[in-house]
């Protein structure tokens, strides 16, 4: 897929796209995989870029075989924002229990974890997570099971992360302390998001 600016016209046709998916489903598995981190056992953050997000248009094109205009801009007013934008990071959080019963009660116990993520850039102060720009997702019982976020970096952290300082994701939500380094391949892959 292309780097361009996600417009109606730079989308595949649902035929053409049918064709892509077979032939280069490995490869953008593989490109998902690496802007992944796993924090713990329950979360995983799905680091967006202009490719995961073209690609997540065009699925939503395909399942729900979209082809007029209108619907098409539709799926790109939703997903655009989602790609970074030279000053941050943004993801995707899934909270992750296959247990139904288990998910409905921790869902219940980590309102609010979303607001609780971190980026931790050697030598910088920690970067928060800003969370769900788009709608609410969350009440007085539980929170969702899926989150936007955007951590926005300031200059020198993001200098820093370009000049290849150790990174490290992290949650400090009372329920839900973890952290992890991320690893040298996916930390490459995220430090081409960001500019001076």
């Amino acid at each position: 897929m292309s780097t361009t600016p996600i417009t109606p016209e730079s989308l595949m046709t649902l035929e053409a796209y049918a064709k892509y998916r077979k032939e280069h489903k490995p490869a953008i598995i593989a490109h998902r995989r690496r802007r992944s981190v796993r924090l713990g056992e329950h979360l995983n953050l799905q680091f967006e870029d202009e490719q995961t997000i073209r690609y997540q248009i065009q699925e939503m094109l395909r399942i729900e075989k979209i082809f007029e205009e209108e619907g098409i801009r539709g799926e790109i007013e939703a997903y655009a924002p989602l790609v970074p934008d030279g000053s941050n990071w943004k993801a995707t959080l899934l909270i992750e229990y296959p247990d139904p019963h288990e998910r409905k009660r921790e869902l219940a116990r980590l309102i609010g974890v979303e607001d609780r993520l971190f980026v931790e850039v050697e030598g910088q102060a920690r970067v928060y997570a800003i969370a769900d720009e788009d709608l609410e997702r969350e009440n007085e019982e539980k929170t969702s099971s899926v989150h936007f976020v955007r951590f926005e970096f300031p200059a020198a952290a993001r200098e820093a992360v370009r000049a290849g300082a150790r990174v490290k994701l992290g949650c400090d939500h009372r329920y839900y302390p973890a952290h992890v380094e991320i690893a040298p391949e996916t930390l490459a892959a995220l430090a081409g998001d960001l500019r001076g």
